[in-house]
């Protein structure tokens, strides 16, 4: 079993890195002159997925233009929110109505990607078919984030996330997820959370840790430092 559609989670308005995103999309910032979205697409590539689908809504012709001027060598296909921006869920759920696949691997272009985290997400991919999973997502110890600021979202046991305790784990933008998770009858705005939180609560959200050290855009500070690096 293998994984052949990507989304690429491209619709919000980056508030929290203005004014730079008054003007560009956040994915389309570039840190040592490779934009976020493309790091992301680059280990896309690299784990042999075949399409792409990316969801725009804020400056989203910009996304087209990006497309037009760079040869990536994958199928990919935007997909725009609509008149309303639709959060992660309602997101995603407008991204994969159409699609005849079940399971798709999501990123968040906020983390810079490379081509380092391929062998753990595949790794990923293997326990979600071999467990015969619906949901599973990467996450990394705080210590490992380079932004301090960042707090603990969960736990992990035996690759089952949990609530309980000091919460020493960060969700890092890179997901699996099944189908059949979206049945809203109305494509709407609403968080990735909801269904995280429903899952959490009948013990059935997965987790995989990831040993990477952690470079996430959070904000401008951020952003600053990490151009210096």
């Amino acid at each position: 079993m293998k994984i052949n559609t990507a989304l690429i989670l491209c619709a919000g308005f980056g508030k929290r890195l203005n004014p730079i995103t008054l003007n560009t999309p956040k994915p389309l910032l570039e840190i040592k002159g490779v934009s976020m979205v493309e790091r992301c697409i680059n280990l896309i590539k690299k784990l042999g997925i075949k399409k792409i689908l990316i969801n725009t809504f804020y400056l989203k012709d910009q996304f087209s233009g990006f497309l037009k001027n760079k040869n990536l060598n994958i199928d990919i296909k935007i997909i725009e929110d609509g008149e309303h921006i639709l959060d992660t869920g309602g997101g995603i759920q407008n991204m994969i109505k159409d699609s005849d696949e079940k399971n798709f691997l999501i990123f968040n272009p906020d983390t810079i990607w490379s081509n380092d985290y391929k062998d753990e997400i595949l790794n990923m991919e293997k326990l979600y078919f071999s467990k015969k999973l619906e949901n599973i997502l990467l996450l990394v110890n705080k210590k490992l984030s380079f932004d301090k600021k960042l707090k603990g979202d969960f736990n992990l046991k035996n690759n089952l996330i949990n609530k309980e305790d000091e919460k020493e784990l960060i969700y890092i933008g890179c997901q699996i997820i099944n189908k059949k998770l979206f049945m809203r009858n109305k494509i709407e705005n609403y968080s990735i959370l909801e269904i995280w939180k429903k899952l959490l609560d009948q013990k059935k959200l997965y987790g995989y840790e990831s040993q990477q050290d952690f470079y996430h855009l959070t904000d401008i500070d951020i952003f600053k430092k990490l151009k210096d690096l």
